[in-house]
């Protein structure tokens, strides 16, 4: 009876905690949208930041950054990430360099982001000549999320049942052949967590952007798609504020009169924005396990 008791209120208290969590996040998410939703219109999303004397203008150029910025980002995570947790969970012996390299990656993981920002002033910015730019925020915040996707690919590798390898190279697969046609297949969902969880923090980054990627953006021709022009979009080596930078900057300078209008109206994008690429990204990562769960 004892028994039963103490395990009927462990599982009211654990009912309780998820329930406070989830209270939690729908208020901080239900307050930032009830501050910021009237703020958004299609001017507002599509139009560039406006002077002193106009107002904050639009955030255009900004919502644009974010997602370019994400997608270099993720260009060069996903493949490092995915590469260096199929080495420590499928090739690494163990030994003296793994722990250490399981160390290293353990530190780095725990680095603020203002010091990942200063060390990507000093190499991708002052050492390389590019300046502000897209690339040097980009290769920044490749080294703030690598040690988060290398640890969740290795973990996810290490989730699926042993059987299945075993079963692999009993038919005379190859090992690389059973991590791309079965490890990695099964490993899906946990690899789509992390890299949604990776992509999360390039929204949200603004300590490491603001030393790498700048605080300001050129007047950007959405016509011109020649990658060396300084105004077009798609050229990395331009400066360019995020979302999040730009919420902090307009916070922090305070100097046009609609600042806490734009402020609240960003970072309510930024939700959404963030919102969407998740529901995305996990429909996305749906489609292609089935696709290649049909397909062994």
């Amino acid at each position: 009876m004892r028994a039963k008791v103490t395990d009927r209120i462990a599982t009211l208290c654990f009912y309780l905690i998820a329930i406070l969590i989830i209270g939690i996040l729908a208020g901080m998410i239900g307050f930032i949208l009830f501050k910021g939703l009237h703020v958004i219109n299609w001017d507002f999303v599509t139009e560039a930041p406006g002077s002193v004397l106009t107002g904050g203008g639009g955030v255009g150029p900004q919502l644009f950054n974010s997602f370019y910025l994400l997608v270099l980002t993720m260009i060069i995570t996903v493949p490092l990430g995915l590469g260096g947790g199929i080495y420590l969970a499928e090739y690494a012996k163990p030994g003296q360099l793994t722990n250490v390299l399981r160390l290293s990656i353990e530190v780095l993981s725990s680095l603020p982001s203002i010091v990942v920002g200063l060390f990507g002033l000093m190499v991708f910015v002052q050492y390389t000549g590019w300046g502000f730019s897209l690339a040097a925020g980009a290769l920044t915040l490749t080294v703030f999320n690598l040690p988060l996707m290398v640890r969740i690919v290795e973990q996810a590798l290490g989730t699926v049942p042993r059987e299945q390898k075993e079963a692999s190279f009993a038919l005379g697969v190859t090992h690389w052949h059973t991590i791309v046609k079965v490890l990695l297949p099964a490993a899906l969902p946990g690899i789509l967590t992390g890299t949604i969880l990776a992509a999360g923090r390039v929204f949200g980054e603004a300590a490491a952007l603001m030393f790498t990627a700048g605080m300001s953006s050129p007047d950007l021709d959405f016509s011109n798609w020649d990658i060396t022009s300084p105004v077009s979009p798609l050229n990395p080596f331009r400066p360019a504020s995020t979302l999040a930078v730009h919420i902090w900057k307009i916070n922090s300078e305070g100097i046009v009169p609609d600042a806490k209008e734009i402020a609240s109206g960003a970072s309510a994008l930024l939700v959404i924005a963030v919102l969407i690429f998740n529901l995305f990204a996990r429909w996305f990562g749906r489609l292609i396990h089935a696709r290649l769960t049909s397909t062994r």
